[in-house]
């Protein structure tokens, strides 16, 4: 297999489960997938459908069965650093307080880790990756502030570029909307774009359809199955984003974009 046709990543025979004991149960089911590289893809389905699973066992915080791909090498047989650096993990801001003392600056610092040797300083390059991590993000103005001070919004934003400062190939965010107001939205779609247009690979998980109606690429899973995956534009997408919502939007273009409608 060339370069050129080794996805960024793929999951070959995926299962996973949650809960404990008899209360355990299966989510993910035998799955399928592969998440062409420079392409930002997004994740969708119902309620209970798996989503937020299959990041966490692609970002390797899951036991799972199955296998699991980064760059044609098997995700179990990377070093820690390795798969640090090259996948970057942005998970929803609520399950994130462990860091509530640290300053923004210091959450954002914590993403060049996987490039720094055992007890030393951050380099230049560290400090600049940073700084640009929370310029691009918009929350520099914050950077002496403690993360446990900020609004949810603010807070998505600071976790954000902490993502960002990895300067990972790949980056998989668990509905990186939540909390922020539209123009925000609107900034990290330009976001996405810049990350993608640079040759990186976006998963994301979101709920927002109009948003998702803009990516590359839709994952459409239902019962922690692949229902669907293709193009944004392709009718085909369209009737199976319909279909796991149970016809209960349509999908139509509106002003030269695809929007999803209550019928």
């Amino acid at each position: 297999m060339s370069t050129a046709q080794v996805p960024a990543m793929e999951a070959r025979g995926l299962s996973a489960s949650l809960g404990q004991g008899a209360l355990r149960h299966p989510v993910l089911r035998e799955l399928d997938v592969r998440f062409d590289a420079g392409r930002w893809t997004c994740v969708v389905g119902p309620n209970g459908a798996g989503k937020s699973t299959l990041l966490k066992v692609l970002a390797g915080l899951l036991p799972h069965q199955g296998e699991v791909w980064l760059h044609g090498r098997e995700l179990s047989r990377l070093s820690s650093r390795e798969r640090a650096r090259s996948l970057a993990w942005l998970g929803q801001a609520t399950a994130d307080t462990a860091a509530d003392d640290l300053t923004v600056y210091d959450v954002a610092l914590l993403g060049r880790l996987p490039h720094l040797d055992w007890l030393a300083e951050p380099s230049e390059a560290d400090h600049a990756a940073v700084v640009h991590a929370l310029q691009q993000t918009q929350a520099w103005d914050w950077c002496d502030r403690p993360l446990g001070a900020l609004s949810g919004g603010e807070r998505q934003r600071v976790l954000l570029a902490r993502a960002l400062a990895v300067e990972a190939s790949v980056m998989l965010m668990d509905e990186p909307l939540a909390n922020l107001d539209p123009p925000h939205q609107a900034d990290w779609l330009a976001l996405v774009r810049n990350l993608v247009a640079s040759g990186k690979t976006v998963v994301s998980v979101l709920h927002e359809l109009g948003m998702v109606l803009q990516a590359d690429d839709v994952l459409v899973l239902d019962a922690g199955r692949v229902r669907h995956l293709g193009a944004c534009h392709h009718p085909d997408t369209h009737r199976a984003l319909e279909a796991v919502f149970d016809h209960r939007i349509a999908v139509r273009a509106l002003d030269d974009q695809w929007v999803a409608l209550p019928r």
